[in-house]
C-alpha cells in the first residue's frame, strides 16, 4: 500500500509526537500490568478482564502504528500567501444563490475541524478549490447536488 503523505502544522506535529510517545512510554506499560494482573486470576477463557487488557493493548498499538505512520509520512506546512490555493491557505469562498461567505484553512486531513474552519485539501470542496485564484468560480458535486462558489479572498 503506498504511504500517502500527510500535512500538518508545526503545533499537529508536536501534538501527535507527545501522544506517541506516552503511548510508547507510558500506556504500553499500564497495558502489560493490566494483562499480567488479569492472567493472574485464572481461567482465561471466561476471564473478562483478560479480554479487556488483550482488546485495550490491540487498540494502543494499533494507535501507535498509526501514528508512527503520519509522522514518518507528515509534511510540515506553513501559513503562506500564494496567489493560488494550496496547503497552508486561508480562504474566503461565496457560495453562489446565497452570497453567504465561507472562511477556511486548508489543512491536511488529520486536522480537519469545521467549526473552526479547518477544511481538508482531500475533502471534496477543498479538491475543487486547490489552484484556484482570488475571484475565480468554481464548482462541484456534493450530496446535495452541484454547488458553485467564487473565492473572494486569499492569503
Amino acid at each position: 500500500m503506498g504511504e500517502k503523505k500527510e500535512y500538518l502544522t508545526k503545533e499537529k506535529f508536536n501534538e501527535l509526537s507527545a501522544e506517541l510517545d506516552h503511548l510508547r512510554k507510558t500506556k504500553r506499560k499500564e497495558v502489560a500490568e493490566e494483562l499480567e494482573y488479569a492472567k493472574s486470576m485464572g481461567d482465561l477463557s471466561e476471564n473478562a478482564e483478560y479480554h479487556e487488557a488483550r482488546e485495550a493493548q490491540a487498540s494502543v498499538e494499533e494507535r501507535i502504528s498509526k501514528l508512527e505512520n503520519i509522522l514518518k509520512n507528515a509534511t510540515i506546512m506553513e501559513h503562506h500567501h500564494t496567489e493560488a490555493v494550496g496547503i497552508g491557505s486561508s480562504v474566503k469562498v461565496e457560495k453562489g444563490g446565497d452570497g453567504k461567505i465561507y472562511a477556511f484553512e486548508m489543512v491536511g486531513s488529520e486536522e480537519v475541524d469545521v467549526t473552526q474552519g479547518k477544511l481538508s485539501i482531500h475533502s471534496p470542496l477543498g479538491q475543487a478549490m486547490l489552484g484556484k485564484k482570488k475571484g475565480e468560480t468554481f464548482s462541484f458535486v456534493s450530496p446535495k447536488g452541484a454547488m458553485k462558489y467564487k473565492i473572494v479572498d486569499l492569503e
